[in-house]
């Protein structure tokens, strides 16, 4: 269902009225690729200096020893370009939203967030957050960039805290404010 609705989104994206070649590209995030995350976007130039991408992911996996690493995320954000659209400098604005299932991971804490609670007990929840982002988008060729992208900002996520990774009681309901980084991509785009 929800695969199903982010590739509904990215289809009307896609079919917005005026766009022509160049206007419209296709994505995928090699940094989400490199933790099995199955991810794509989606971006169409909506004015001169202006573009909307729709990105998501989706990770349902669960890894040998009970580890879990699941989740899946919409991220849609608009950006402004300070040469040409699709190509050089641009700053996004961008939304966040998605669930998760992580537990059984050793992970070190990270920017005041403890992820070594995540090695005991099993965090499940939703989130919502906005951020700003900075990027580059490097032209290979007529059809093919390279784009780096970092955003910060701000996540709030009500969550459910189980006793271990792959089972066990509710123990604690509560939420959590998460400010730091909330976009990382190295994309390899298809423009049309």
């Amino acid at each position: 269902m929800k695969l199903r609705f982010l590739l509904v989104a990215i289809s009307m994206l896609l079919t917005l009225s005026g766009l022509s070649a160049q206007d419209v590209a296709l994505k995928t995030n090699l940094l989400y690729d490199a933790t099995t995350t199955i991810n794509l976007g989606a971006e169409a130039q909506i004015a001169p200096k202006w573009s909307l991408d729709l990105s998501g992911n989706f990770n349902g996996w669960t890894f040998s020893d009970g580890k879990r690493w699941k989740h899946w995320m919409v991220q849609p954000e608009a950006r402004y370009w300070f040469c040409e659209p699709l190509g050089g400098h641009f700053l996004g604005f961008h939304a966040l939203g998605g669930q998760y299932n992580f537990g059984n991971l050793d992970l070190p804490d990270f920017l005041g967030n403890d992820l070594a609670k995540l090695k005991d007990y099993r965090y499940q929840g939703w989130y919502v957050g906005a951020g700003i982002a900075y990027g580059y988008t490097w032209l290979l060729s007529k059809h093919w960039n390279l784009e780096a992208e970092l955003g910060i900002g701000w996540a709030w996520t009500p969550y459910d805290k189980y006793q271990c990774a792959g089972c066990g009681k509710k123990v604690e309901s509560g939420h959590h404010n998460y400010f730091g980084p909330t976009k990382a991509a190295i994309n390899i785009v298809y423009v049309f």
